[in-house]
């Protein structure tokens, strides 16, 4: 990208930018590759994210016509209801060309925050500033269990702003990468979940993405798969890409990014170079 764009603001007030967040030095040990260009492409400022849960009911208070008449009647108030607070006040910048992990147990809010990244969440405070439209991969990502894999590929392609000209070259690339052969024909209701997986990824990451998140869509992957999958996120990375990785595989994350954020109780506990923090997330 030439020139900066003006961030786009996805949710919540416009942050402080840092004065250095164009002139961030580089993390020890890194190499040349993984030096940010100084263009930052995601902010997130103090971003808070609150889930509203309502409680175990009873039987009278279970959620059908009946009961809610008779609560209205009665004139009582919905089941009690729960907060919970996923993420709490996360701050970070991520630039053009890293490639960002995110570790952390499960429930420190790592999904809720590519989530949130990805403008698909709302802030209950603070906000996410993006430099281009970020796209979720996960392994639910929206496909169509009775058509074809070749019918998803297509509207799969258009859905990310392909041409024609442009769904026409990539589509055997796409087939390929994937590895479902002659199964492209078939509806994808007959495809194995690790089928599915790759399918998504390999249409997901046909086209370059300023910011590109990617939500544990790499672990039903065989090993042929995974090693595919890390040499087209570095290519993402090297044509100016961002890209967020969200895995248990602690060993994908150390081999594929330049940066780790650690997650605790949805709190940063730790960010910066991959082996540093991930020997540190081992012993804690």
């Amino acid at each position: 990208m030439a020139e900066t764009k003006e961030l786009q603001q996805v949710k919540g007030d416009k942050p402080a930018v840092p004065e250095d967040a164009k002139a961030r030095p580089a993390a020890k040990g890194k190499a040349p590759l993984d030096v940010p260009t100084g263009t930052p492409t995601v902010i997130v400022d103090d971003l808070h994210i609150v889930y509203r849960v309502y409680g175990a009911a009873s039987d009278s208070e279970k959620g059908n016509a009946v009961n809610a008449l008779t609560r209205i009647l009665k004139r009582q108030g919905r089941p009690q209801m729960k907060e919970v607070h996923a993420v709490k006040g996360v701050t970070f910048v991520a630039y053009h060309g890293d490639a960002i992990g995110i570790v952390g147990r499960n429930g420190s809010g790592k999904s809720t925050l590519l989530r949130a990244i990805a403008g698909l969440l709302p802030p209950h405070k603070g906000a996410v500033y993006t430099d281009g439209q970020p796209s979720l991969l996960g392994v639910n990502a929206a496909l169509m269990r009775e058509l074809t894999g070749e019918r998803n590929i297509v509207l799969g392609c258009y859905a990310m702003g392909m041409t024609p000209a442009e769904v026409r070259e990539k589509y055997q690339e796409i087939v390929d990468f994937s590895g479902i052969d002659e199964f492209v024909q078939l509806p994808m209701s007959t495809y194995s979940s690790g089928m599915g997986a790759r399918l998504r990824f390999a249409i997901s990451s046909a086209k370059t993405h300023d910011v590109l998140l990617i939500d544990e869509a790499l672990a039903t992957g065989d090993r042929e798969f995974r090693k595919k999958s890390e040499e087209r996120i570095r290519q993402i990375r090297e044509s100016a890409g961002t890209v967020f990785l969200v895995a248990h595989d602690l060993r994908v994350i150390e081999e594929t990014c330049n940066r780790v954020i650690w997650l605790h109780k949805g709190k940063i506990r730790m960010d910066g170079d991959p082996k540093e923090v991930i020997a540190a997330y081992n012993k804690g």
